[in-house]
């Protein structure tokens, strides 16, 4: 009995080292932990606080940089050699051949006043078209504007195109066709006492004509004018007729 009372106090004290040693063992490994853990982190703040120190310092010494503008070097250009560049017009012409008698020169200079000749009549002949238009246009203008200031609404009428357009500029369609101009002009006539419109500057081209004109009208005495004001009109003729109305407000 004895001996089984030492043999458990022996394991009982073998346990009881080995539970010792381990916790020491445990201890001094977090403590371990624990210290690399505070060196790694001292180490970072070390770094960091260093980059810190080392971009303040490259702030402060660009700012202490003063700008300098690039400077332009000019091209060198090599005058010994020649310019072979392929620029439009460049092209050397060919010498025109030369009449090589009296009945070639006789020849050359006669086709070449021809040609002139042709040219004028051709030009001359659209200019003589255009020039005849422009003064049918203007006599059917003047004649309107006669007609206006008489307040003759039938021979103003005449001047017209049954389908007559009107318009206030750019394209704004005011009225179209002989009933409504009668009905737009023939009461503005009996109502006023005079009417009187006088071209300022007129411009005549082809089938247009365009008037800068100055109106001037009386409402209730003939003999005077209460009512004054610049107006630009465009008239488009065809055939003699007045086919369409362009107002500049």
């Amino acid at each position: 009995m004895k001996s089984l009372s030492i043999i458990f106090a022996t394991l009982i004290t073998t346990a009881a080292l080995i539970s010792y040693a381990a916790e020491q063992t445990q201890d001094t490994e977090a403590e371990q932990k624990s210290a690399e853990q505070t060196n790694s982190e001292k180490a970072a703040e070390s770094t960091k606080t260093k980059n810190d120190t080392n971009t303040q310092a490259s702030d402060e010494k660009l700012n202490t940089l003063e700008y300098k503008e690039p400077e332009l070097k000019k091209p060198i250009i090599d005058t010994t050699k020649p310019d072979d560049s392929k620029v439009l017009g460049n092209e050397t012409p060919k010498p025109v051949e030369k009449p090589k008698n009296k009945v070639e020169k006789a020849a050359a200079v006669a086709e070449a006043e021809k040609a002139v000749t042709q040219a004028k009549e051709a030009l001359t002949a659209k200019q003589q078209a255009k020039a005849k238009q422009s003064r049918e246009s203007l006599a059917v203008v003047e004649q309107l504007v006669e007609a206006y200031n008489a307040r003759n609404i039938e021979q103003f009428l005449r001047m017209y195109d049954e389908d007559v357009e009107f318009y206030i500029f750019p394209n704004e369609l005011l009225f179209k066709g002989k009933e409504k101009l009668i009905a737009r002009y023939g009461l503005m006539f009996k109502k006023l006492k005079c009417i009187n419109s006088s071209p300022i500057k007129r411009i005549v081209h082809g089938d247009i004509v365009i008037d800068h004109e100055l109106s001037e009208t009386c409402s209730t005495d003939e003999n005077v004018v209460d009512k004054r004001s610049e107006l630009v009109s465009s008239y488009q003729i065809k055939d003699g007729k007045i086919i369409r109305v362009l107002f500049f407000r």
